[in-house]
């Protein structure tokens, strides 16, 4: 990556042990990346920022690396660093020979065995829009972190017994009067639609509330991932029942041993507690209730246990906004069984809007939107572009209208489309002879369009080490304004030859970094639009 080469160069004239980062200027008149490394220096050199800047930067261009032609220090303190036309030529030539690997890396050991576990919505309705947006965050990631050389597993995890699965059967009894209904019981017109088309079944297990909400529930396990697979274009590894895998396999007796064993257990009012302000938490928690039943808790252990003794070194665990207070106790558990290495990843609420106001109910649900009927309105590229253009633990509105629309304005048909236009100008362009002569490709908007298909590597290892995947859409839009400037001023047919050469040869690497950069966000990359 060229921004290392810049980043080892500073590190190289700065003391020893200095942090460094680096950030890509929004006004390009002040180069490729720039570092505030000078502030922080200032407190322990007692000298003023712009003083060390001015020293650093005279030492790096100094220094004739074949990364840099020149670093400057502007005032307070900042030193901005412009990359050489010939480094941007050889990772152009770099592009063309890696192709389908061109930003691919080590940047996570491949030893490294890594679950992300998302979606895992109770099997008791449709998908929410909630569910949908952790569903492409947790997709992307897996699709980045085995880009950086991860083995890596994608897990829905099914909770397919407990209160919940009672809940539902008895919501499924009350659509059809044999129990009263209230309001702890599942809404919507999916209940009522099964009901009436198993009321054989719902009569003949009336008495069995969770058995009948089995049922159910298998039922809807299929909708749901239909919807996923079928729709989201989203797919998973394993589906992993709690009920089959972790409470029939023994793993909640085994957590719960575990934690006695360590022990960071005790008795209380007759249940047992697990010690989890020692690792954070804000009070310590009951994994068995003084009726002697598991809680959802110890079962949540028991999973992680499960996924520790598959062989995983890692776990993310991505979860809705209603589970803010989980984090710290799931933590706790997870360090406690050996996947000290996990990290829970918080996604917020969603706001639809059309025609600028909030879109509340579902035609067909009743009570709420479902993911599958976003998806549906306004397809599964816009949806997945849109849902990841928002860092998770921020709220998001998402505009039903923008979504749907073909032009430049939708962030995603105008990556899109740069796309196609840079397909249809190789057709137009055929075969030009002889090798590309890219010191040709000198213009603004020539070195502009090389800057930025030469980030995609960084952009990538970036969102690999700190899972903000949403970076991959604000640079799918940076790239395609980029190609859209460079296409609309500068011109391959009807070129010189030499210059015709060295311009396709910039198209044909713009091509294959959308290929690549499409396919990690599991996006289409259309032929025409």
């Amino acid at each position: 990556m060229l921004r290392d080469e810049v980043l080892k160069l500073v590190q190289k004239h700065a003391p020893k042990g200095t942090a460094v980062t680096l950030s890509v200027p929004e006004d390009a008149r002040l180069g490729h990346y720039s570092t505030n490394v000078a502030f922080a220096l200032s407190k322990i050199e007692k000298k003023s920022p712009l003083e060390i800047a001015e020293r650093i930067a005279s030492d790096v261009t100094s220094s004739k690396s074949p990364a840099i032609s020149r670093a400057v220090a502007a005032a307070p303190g900042f030193i901005n660093f412009f990359l050489a036309p010939k480094a941007l030529h050889e990772e152009l030539n770099a592009i063309a020979k890696a192709k389908k690997n061109y930003g691919r890396s080590k940047v996570k050991s491949s030893k490294l065995k890594v679950q992300v576990e998302f979606v895992s919505a109770n099997p008791t309705g449709p998908l929410t829009l909630a569910n949908g947006r952790g569903g492409f965050l947790g997709d992307v990631l897996a699709n980045v972190l085995e880009n950086a050389g991860a083995a890596v597993e994608r897990e829905y995890y099914v909770n397919d017994t407990g209160n919940q699965i009672f809940t539902l059967g008895k919501s499924l009894l009350a659509s059809l009067g044999f129990v009263p209904d209230d309001e702890t019981l599942y809404k919507g017109e999916y209940v009522s639609e099964w009901a009436a088309k198993h009321k054989k079944d719902v009569e003949k297990m009336r008495k069995d509330p969770a058995k009948l909400g089995e049922k159910a529930a298998g039922d809807f396990l299929k909708l749901i991932k239909r919807a996923l697979e079928k729709e989201a274009h989203i797919k998973f590894d394993r589906y992993t029942s709690e009920k089959k895998n972790i409470h029939a396999k023994g793993y909640v007796k085994k957590a719960l041993a575990l934690f006695k064993k360590k022990g960071v257990t005790y008795e209380k009012e007759g249940a047992t507690w697990l010690k989890t302000t020692a690792e954070g938490d804000d009070k310590d928690r009951v994994l068995v209730t003084g009726g002697g039943f598991p809680t959802y808790f110890l079962a949540d252990a028991g999973h992680y246990l499960e996924t520790k003794e598959r062989g995983f070194k890692a776990k993310i665990n991505i979860l809705g906004p209603d589970h803010y207070g989980y984090v710290a106790r799931i933590q706790a558990a997870a360090k406690l069984v050996g996947l000290a290495n996990s990290k829970v990843l918080i996604t917020q609420a969603v706001r639809l809007i059309r025609g600028g106001a909030e879109v509340k109910m579902s035609k067909r649900k009743g009570n709420f939107v479902t993911f599958e009927e976003v998806v549906e309105e306004v397809g599964a590229d816009a949806a997945r572009f849109f849902f990841l253009s928002v860092a998770p633990e921020s709220h998001m509105d998402f505009n039903l209208d923008l979504a749907k629309e073909r032009s430049n304005k939708n962030p995603v048909y105008y990556a899109q489309y740069a796309y196609v236009r840079a397909k249809a100008v190789v057709a137009k362009a055929g075969k030009i002879a002889g090798k590309p002569d890219l010191s040709l490709l000198n213009t603004p908007d020539d070195a502009a369009l090389l800057f930025q298909l030469s980030r995609l590597p960084e952009v990538l290892a970036d969102a690999a080490n700190d899972y903000a995947v949403h970076r991959l859409t604000q640079y799918a839009s940076t790239l395609a304004r980029a190609f859209h400037t460079f296409y609309e001023k500068e011109h391959v047919v009807g070129e010189a030859p030499a210059l015709a050469a060295a311009r396709l040869a910039l198209v044909k690497g713009s091509i294959i970094v959308f290929e690549n950069l499409f396919r990690i966000l599991g996006i289409s990359a259309p032929s025409k639009m």
